[in-house]
């Protein structure tokens, strides 16, 4: 089945996590490109900065959380009210916690779900139909190498994302089966240079870090953006991913070593942060709008 997708100047793109970081970052190139844009996402303030960086009869903003399938169908109409239909909808929205399995409690194991599975699940939902009505389209899913490779001091997030990458499977199957011309993209970055390390709730004692090298939130999006026009089944993003990816395949039991001797440091930074200090696993950090963040301060 061949799928033909719109350049993006003639585009309405949804970005589900459009207030920093990657999504923020999409968000912008999306716009710049000429595509409509609706950006959707908890924050109020960042998003009413980001609409002022665009063209205001090209964008269009929602207020929503990712993890409520309510707000995902919301979106989906909104951005059919403001221009008729979606081309694309690129669900990066995501949330984080860095603690042993042992000291997340049930109510972060849940909202971690909720957010970076349940979310994309959810807003599948929403844009498929409108998708489907369109007769082609693209759906594009961000999530991590931890989809196939996961690391300690992350496992709800980790259980998560491979959550993602099961549904994407069984869901890219229905699509086929059923001849519906809609592309079903998952990209998979490594540690990405974001506020994401400093929104993360944590029990660590410190803020968390990203094992380095890093990359920017600007390749990200462009790799959701070429998925936005050309097909593509996955895009890993970053060197050191399709290494590890590469080295997981190759010998699990390595790279198994290889985590538990390295990954408990690299994890840790040296700047203090408690589990009482802001972070955006229950409400957004209203008024953060970077697209770039620290990461990889580690303890040595």
């Amino acid at each position: 089945m061949r799928i033909e997708l719109k350049p993006l100047a003639e585009q309405v793109v949804v970005v589900v996590g459009a207030t920093s970081g990657i999504g923020r970052a999409t968000a912008l190139a999306a716009g710049r490109a000429g595509a409509r844009v609706v950006a959707a996402a908890r924050g109020e303030v960042a998003l009413a900065t980001l609409a002022g960086e665009l063209d205001s009869a090209a964008v269009a903003t929602v207020r929503a959380d990712a993890g409520h399938a309510d707000d995902m169908e919301a979106v989906a109409r909104a951005a059919v009210e403001r221009f008729g239909r979606i081309d694309t909808w690129a669900h990066v929205a995501g949330v984080g916690e860095f603690a042993r399995f042992e000291d997340h409690t049930p109510d972060e194991l849940r909202k971690v779900v909720e957010v970076d599975l349940l979310g994309p699940m959810y807003g599948a939902r929403a844009a498929l139909p409108h998708l489907r009505r369109e007769g082609r389209g693209a759906l594009v899913i961000v999530s991590s190498e931890t989809a196939r490779r996961a690391f300690p001091l992350l496992s709800a997030y980790c259980a998560a994302k491979h959550g993602v990458d099961g549904f994407v499977e069984a869901l890219r199957a229905e699509l086929q089966h059923d001849g519906v011309p809609v592309s079903l993209t998952q990209v998979l970055p490594g540690a990405v240079a974001t506020p994401f390390f400093e929104h993360a709730r944590t029990r660590l004692g410190v803020r968390p870090s990203g094992p380095p090298p890093v990359v920017r939130a600007e390749r990200v999006a462009a790799a959701i953006l070429q998925a936005a026009e050309h097909p593509r089944r996955e895009i890993v993003v970053g060197g050191a991913a399709r290494m590890q990816l590469a080295l997981q395949r190759l010998s699990p039991r390595l790279v198994d070593a290889v985590v538990a001797r390295t990954a408990f440091r690299l994890e840790r930074s040296d700047e203090p942060k408690r589990p009482a200090d802001p972070d955006t696993l229950d409400e957004p950090w209203e008024g953060d709008d970077r697209v770039r963040g620290v990461v990889t301060t580690t303890r040595r």
